[in-house]
């Protein structure tokens, strides 16, 4: 009997236990994991307030927690359409203030409280609190994007929710409290990190609280909120360096019209600065920099292009690995009179090393060594160079399907995929990764773009890892591909690219685009200092003169400004 008592009780015993787990569990979860956003639910219930922030998020962070884009604070005109007594008398005397049409500002009002587009001036403001008005404030609001907006396409911009099926999408996808009108990532890391990035509450809002019957408090009961914390968003930390990217931007922005840059860190494959253009102003996704209509999101420096006499380090390394001897080799180039590919010399180099080949950019020398390789062996160099990698860490891309190395081995193309031209296609991004690779000692690393994801209290919540790389060409190879790379910039077609006292190494190229070739996208891809290096740089100008007259001498002014 005693026995059939015990094990009821423990029957009993456990059965509470599960229970009580069960409770306990539960309430961790609504206090814990979900207490943020119940807490902001209930606020939201209870009052009616405004954010002074126009875009509750995290922020991106460069290398050394610098953000990149600062944004800007203005004045708005704060208002609270329940709490005005004579809506009509603020409505005219708001549209002679700002000497707008009243329908404009009739439309602001019936969108509930908020705050009107417009930047008051000092006498404006003036104006407006000599009124008095209850419901009716000047305060300061935090906006996103202000006037400097670097890596407009790789951080990309926001956009409000405006279907049925991305609400669905994103609160069914998210922890996060969403409602329409919320601005969300709509390209690039915003769009990528939204999860992390999206807040539930504004650091600074007003607000004013409903009583029990839903009514607002009548009288001053305006509350302003400031430093509130916001455990749910979260700081992004790039690889970028800001200084670098500024130096980049500004460079572009007087030189470059269609184009990219992308620097790395030498070694390591981790991206410092992307840039494109033509830029766009993502506060604004439909303008281009300058104000003008048709504005772009498309990054270049992703983009995929014929690289020209850039994927000469491509034949010319795979010709070392498959036999170091090539060093020796001596060619005749007769210049327009070659059969197969003209050079751009008229009268040719005549005999001609394998150095001052690679140094002078001979196209009929590097067909002769296309040829003697074979396709397969372009192939799978190009491969190990990464020139078939869309990947990047912490940054996930739509592979395009056009880049397709194997096409070298179809008929006909050898030839011209010997000198960049036919079907071979490349992004600036993976070129910068080639010529990394060069620095590396052959090996090759993917290029990293995040480093972590941050909380607001400065802990790391994911990490991004540098991989340990591959080896793509002997320590021989890198070394015998750094010593051409230096005779391009000494006495070759980069002496533009000759930066004072650092030195450098690189590569011209110069690729003949469109249906009739009378277009040329010119590259230059390169290194600094020339000992020890640094950084890589890698130039895309669209429509230029050449590698050597367009790319090569805003390298050198990249070059000087960040080694400076």
């Amino acid at each position: 009997m005693d026995i059939l008592r015990r094990r009821r009780l423990a029957l009993i015993f456990f059965i509470f236990s599960i229970c009580f787990l069960c409770l306990a569990g539960r309430l961790w979860r609504v206090q814990v994991m979900e207490g943020e956003v119940l807490a902001c639910l209930a606020l939201r219930q209870d009052s009616l307030s405004v954010s002074l922030e126009d875009a509750p998020r995290g922020k991106f962070l460069d290398r050394n927690l610098v953000p990149l884009g600062t944004g800007k604070n203005e004045n708005r005109v704060v208002v609270f359409p329940e709490m005005l007594q004579d809506k009509d008398e603020v409505v005219r005397e708001l549209a002679q203030i700002f000497t707008v049409d009243q329908s404009a500002i009739k439309s602001h009002l019936v969108a509930g409280a908020g705050y009107l587009p417009y930047s008051p001036t000092p006498e404006q403001t003036n104006l407006i609190r000599q009124k008095n008005w209850t419901g009716i404030m000047v305060l300061p609001v935090q906006f996103r994007y202000g006037e400097n907006n670097p890596a407009a396409q790789t951080l990309g911009h926001l956009g409000k929710v405006s279907t049925y099926a991305e609400y669905l999408e994103l609160a069914g996808n998210s922890q996060k409290f969403y409602q329409y009108g919320d601005l969300v990532g709509k390209t690039g890391l915003e769009k990528v990190y939204e999860e992390d990035l999206k807040g539930n509450r504004p650091e600074r809002a007003v607000r004013v609280y409903r009583d029990a019957g839903g009514k607002l408090f009548s009288g001053p009961g305006f509350e302003l909120e400031e430093q509130v914390p916001d455990r749910d968003r979260r700081d992004v930390v790039l690889t970028m360096d800001a200084r670098i990217q500024q130096v980049v931007e500004n460079i572009m922005d007087r030189q470059i019209g269609r184009g990219a840059v992308v620097v790395m860190e030498a070694g390591t494959g981790d991206i410092l600065a992307l840039a494109s253009r033509p830029g766009f102003n993502p506060a604004c996704p439909g303008q281009n920099l300058d104000g003008s209509a048709v504005g772009s999101s498309y990054d270049r420096c992703t983009a995929l292009y014929q690289p020209g006499s850039v994927f000469k380090i491509v034949v010319a390394a795979a010709a070392l690995e498959d036999n170091p001897a090539t060093w020796e080799n001596l060619y005749h180039c007769r210049g327009e009179k070659e059969e197969l590919i003209r050079c751009w010399k008229a009268e040719g180099h005549g005999p001609i090393s394998f150095t001052k080949a690679f140094a002078q950019s001979c196209n009929p020398t590097f067909v002769r060594i296309g040829l003697d390789l074979g396709a397969p062996k372009l192939i799978k160099y190009a491969r190990r160079l990464g020139l078939d990698n869309q990947n990047i860490i912490g940054y996930p891309t739509v592979y395009d399907g056009r880049q397709d190395l194997n096409l070298i081995g179809e008929p006909h193309n050898l030839v011209n995929c010997s000198i960049g031209q036919g079907p071979v296609l490349v992004t600036p991004l993976q070129v910068a990764a080639m010529t990394n690779t060069i620095v590396s000692g052959g090996i090759y690393r993917e290029p990293r773009l995040v480093k972590e994801i941050r909380s607001c209290d400065g802990s790391v919540k994911e990490e991004f890892s540098v991989h340990d790389g591959c080896r793509a060409l002997s320590p021989e190879t890198a070394a015998a591909m750094q010593r051409l790379m230096e005779s391009v910039v000494e006495g070759g077609t980069g002496t533009e690219a000759a930066v004072p006292v650092w030195g450098s190494a690189g590569k011209t190229g110069s690729a003949q685009v469109g249906s009739s070739g009378e277009q040329t996208n010119a590259w230059f891809t390169g290194y600094a200092p020339r000992d020890n290096p640094r950084y890589v740089v890698t130039i895309l100008i669209e429509d230029g003169a050449s590698g050597s007259e367009s790319a090569a001498p805003i390298f050198r002014e990249i070059m000087k400004n960040i080694l400076g």
